[in-house]
């Protein structure tokens, strides 16, 4: 994989995120250049979930920046109070830059698989339906379910469900996805067809940061692995580096709980 050196796709600069008087990040300066692969680990509460959130402001922080391809969001932030986002077109235009794919696939019931993926392409992008159509049914034959496009969400697997959201993603055209725990809520025999769709979306050169527990893809598929203990990176290397020489006693725990 060719990892481009130019502006970061996304660069986080002394993060801090609280829910009232919990602080959840701790001063968390991050960048993930463009193609690579960052996994970022870490137990329950550690805030990784929290953190790929900020990159695309589902949570705001309450100090420090995040920008996307070098343009930062346009926050205030203010003292003992719910920081905001200023510019809901620019909140819109970065999200589409940075589409989340969720744990719990966060499909439109309502909708068929076809009308879920191109719904956001057509409405939010404003772009031709015809060839909305046609680059979602594309998609899907790429993720493996061409033959689910008529069907509602509620008659997939989760596994079919997860690669159709990850197909709704890519019909954003993002230059940058996040995944939050993509095969947590999978049966252990779907989650395999899931982790081969976003290993070939790596092997592609895609800009990715993965929060997972799936050890395998940390090591084997990502570029960069980053380990949040209690709000704080504690690890951030190489799979090479932080697997064969962890610094951190708690990363050394972790790896061996997780072994599979």
């Amino acid at each position: 994989m060719t990892i481009q050196t130019c502006i970061p796709a996304v660069e986080i600069a002394r993060l801090e995120k609280s829910y009232g008087s919990l602080k959840v990040l701790h001063d968390i300066s991050l960048k993930a250049e463009q193609g690579e692969v960052i996994s970022i680990l870490g137990a329950s509460g550690s805030g990784k979930s929290t953190l790929l959130r900020c990159v695309n402001m589902l949570e705001v922080p309450n100090a420090g920046s995040v920008s996307i391809f070098g343009e930062e969001y346009k926050l205030e932030q203010r003292v003992d109070q719910a920081a905001r986002v200023t510019d809901r077109h620019q909140l819109q235009r970065l999200r589409s830059q940075a589409t989340m794919v969720f744990q719990s696939f966060n499909l439109w019931s309502h909708l068929t698989i076809l009308e879920n993926l191109i719904e956001a392409p057509v409405h939010v992008q404003h772009r031709n339906r015809k060839v909305c159509i046609a680059e979602a049914e594309a998609l899907l034959e790429r993720v493996g379910i061409a033959d689910k496009r008529n069907a509602y969400p509620s008659h997939l697997s989760g596994g079919q469900q997860q690669r159709a959201a990850i197909a709704r993603a890519l019909a954003m055209h993002p230059r940058i996805m996040l995944f939050d725990e993509p095969t947590s809520a999978l049966d252990p025999e779907l989650v395999a067809e899931v982790l081969k769709v976003m290993k070939d979306l790596a092997a592609e050169g895609r800009t990715m940061l993965v929060v997972t527990h799936e050890m395998s893809f940390a090591r084997n598929v990502s570029s960069r692995v980053v380990f949040l203990h209690k709000g704080y990176i504690e690890e951030d290397g190489t799979p090479a580096e932080v697997f064969s020489h962890p610094r951190s006693e708690r990363f050394r725990q972790f790896i061996s709980k997780h072994a599979h």
